[in-house]
């Protein structure tokens, strides 16, 4: 079952964080280092250091909501989560955003809402913080390249943000900026992509339900190198989607390129919808890896979302829009 109400999800079922660092020696050298061997490629957690081994210290977000909109799913360990991440202002590998995102400063930062809009705002991240009530939100995270998470994300639906500005009549698309600083962010050093990183979504994927603005995981503020101290997360789309530490959110009357079909149009497609029938050019999409598995699952349409989102592509041709 894809939906739970807020009663229904036990405590049971929500990952003890302490309970699984004590425990990440035996997993390691089980499940996951079999698929590193398997493979040939490290699996998350198996090449950190001391520093990344140690508990979090992360501020605590009070007073969360259970959402209805979670998955029942078991959680990828709060480790595996904050370890192995795409966030390519702090290099190209998995492992590099944890080991070196300690230099961005989330603190003090704002946030400008620009554009077809009839209130024009800047937001303090604390400010936003309290704009709408925060949820607990149970999402999959499913990246194009394969792998995939359950990430108990903490924010308010984006929908909030936007009826505060109003959009106006010629709003169609909002676009998403990230923070562009090579000294916060030295992955911005190098020519891998156009800096700074741009997404964006049609205004009825923005005000979707679904759609989060998120500001923490696992009860906590967001790491550095999960996208602090606030992002995107909408859960039916391939995570390159989701961008982290925006600055910047513009409503528009035409979609911007994002920096991925900039940087690969026939790869990275504006869209970018989870669909199993659509192979990526250099690879399947109909399997993905779940961190902390071994064996591969299918993949779901729209990431396991298919009754929440297929409405608004009725009538698309989800090959050539993909």
């Amino acid at each position: 079952m894809l939906i739970k109400k807020p009663d229904d999800i036990k405590s049971s079922e929500i990952t003890d964080k302490q309970l699984y660092l004590s425990r990440r020696e035996f997993l390691s050298a089980s499940t996951l280092s079999l698929g590193a061997l398997a493979t040939g490629m490290a699996a998350p957690g198996l090449l950190l250091g001391s520093n990344e081994a140690q508990a979090s210290t992360a501020a605590k977000l009070n007073d969360l909501r259970k959402s209805k909109f979670s998955t029942d799913e078991k959680l990828t360990p709060y480790k595996d989560v904050t370890t192995y991440n795409n966030f390519y202002e702090f290099g190209t590998d998995k492992y590099s955003p944890a080991q070196l995102a300690h230099t961005l400063n989330p603190r003090p930062w704002t946030i400008s809402i620009e554009g077809e809009v009839k209130h024009k705002k800047t937001y303090d991240i604390d400010a936003l913080l309290k704009l709408a009530p925060l949820e607990e939100r149970i999402y999959r995270l499913r990246c194009v390249e394969g792998w995939s998470m359950v990430i108990p994300w903490a924010g308010f639906p984006l929908s909030e943000l936007i009826k505060q500005v109003e959009p106006n009549g010629n709003a169609k698309f909002v676009e998403f900026i990230s923070l562009q600083d090579p000294k916060q962010m030295p992955g911005q050093r190098s020519s891998v992509l156009d800096w700074p990183y741009v997404e964006g979504l049609r205004i009825d994927e923005a005000m979707h339900p679904l759609t989060l603005l998120a500001l923490g995981l696992y009860g906590e503020v967001l790491p550095n190198q999960n996208g602090a101290p606030v992002r995107l997360v909408a859960p039916w789309k391939y995570g390159f989607k989701n961008a982290k530490s925006i600055v910047k959110i513009r409503f528009s009357s035409t979609p911007t390129a994002s920096s991925w079909m900039k940087a690969n149009s026939n790869e990275y497609g504006y869209f970018a919808n989870v669909n199993p029938t659509v192979d990526h050019p250099r690879w399947s999409q109909a399997k993905e890896r779940r961190i902390g598995e071994f064996l591969k699952r299918d993949t779901l349409m729209f990431n396991g979302y298919a009754e929440q989102v297929a409405s608004m592509y009725q009538g698309m041709d989800l090959r050539k829009f993909y």
